[in-house]
């Protein structure tokens, strides 16, 4: 493919606010078409069919539902499925939260509740392997923005590369084509507003104050975006690189 050769990405979103954020520029610098599915609209035969193949990356966004919850959401089922089928391309896919857990599923790991919920601006600390990986563009610890009630088992062949106290496995990789974060590099500081309001009844049930999110969005946001958008640039970069190997040996 030439440099300036027009590359896909189709990004599975549930919630309108939870998109790709301080990445889409990024893929739209580097000549990316973004195609985003709605997965509350489709039916899910339409995941069915769903073409993972084509698209030069694929991400599954996050989501307020829980990745074990088929039988509530029958929509899962059909995303775990062409989930599935991604992996079996060898192309790059790209999970955060809810789209970590579903893949680590795919790959035979667990998903489980924590004890407790960990939402708002933490720490996450990388192994040794994450220190070697893009996340090292991470300060070790660092601060992110986490939001979530469960957490994956780092799959079968998976690397762990990142963990909290609430939370032992943070992030994984396969290869240099699949990523998952469960922490949320992809928010842009700037509207972390549309978070606190599409989640206020899960602020409310928690105890946790908004104002406090949104002085920590202000805080920590530029840094963490600028590191962010480092990590995923990398990971991008060496994705496209390892899918070029592979289809030149082809």
């Amino acid at each position: 493919m030439s440099a300036n050769a027009v590359k896909s990405v189709v990004a599975i979103r549930h919630v309108a606010f939870e998109d790709l954020g301080i990445f889409e520029p990024i893929l739209e610098a580097q000549d990316y078409r973004i195609r985003y599915l709605d997965a509350g609209r489709l039916d899910p035969a339409a995941l069915e069919v769903l073409d993972v193949d084509s698209p030069e990356l694929m991400v599954v966004l996050g989501a307020p539902v829980g990745a074990n919850d088929e039988a509530l959401y029958p929509f899962l089922a059909a995303e775990l499925a062409a989930i599935r089928r991604r992996l079996e391309s060898g192309r790059p896919l790209l999970g955060i939260c809810l789209g970590a857990q579903l893949i680590a599923r795919a790959l035979g790991g667990r998903v489980f509740p924590m004890a407790e919920k960990e939402i708002g601006f933490g720490d996450v600390s990388l192994t040794r392997d994450g220190q070697a990986s893009v996340l090292g563009h991470l300060d070790n610890p660092d601060t992110v923005l986490h939001w979530h009630g469960d957490m994956f088992e780092t799959p079968p062949g998976a690397v762990r590369l990142a963990y909290s106290y609430p939370c032992a496995h943070q992030a994984f990789a396969l290869g240099e084509t699949v990523l998952g974060l469960q922490f949320h590099l992809e928010v842009d500081p700037e509207r972390i507003e549309q978070w606190l309001i599409g989640h206020a009844a899960e602020l409310s049930a928690a105890g946790l104050d908004p104002v406090e999110i949104r002085e920590q969005a202000q805080r920590f946001g530029p840094t963490l975006k600028a590191r962010g958008q480092q990590v995923f640039r990398e990971w991008l970069a060496g994705a496209e690189a390892s899918l070029g190997k592979g289809e030149e040996a082809e």
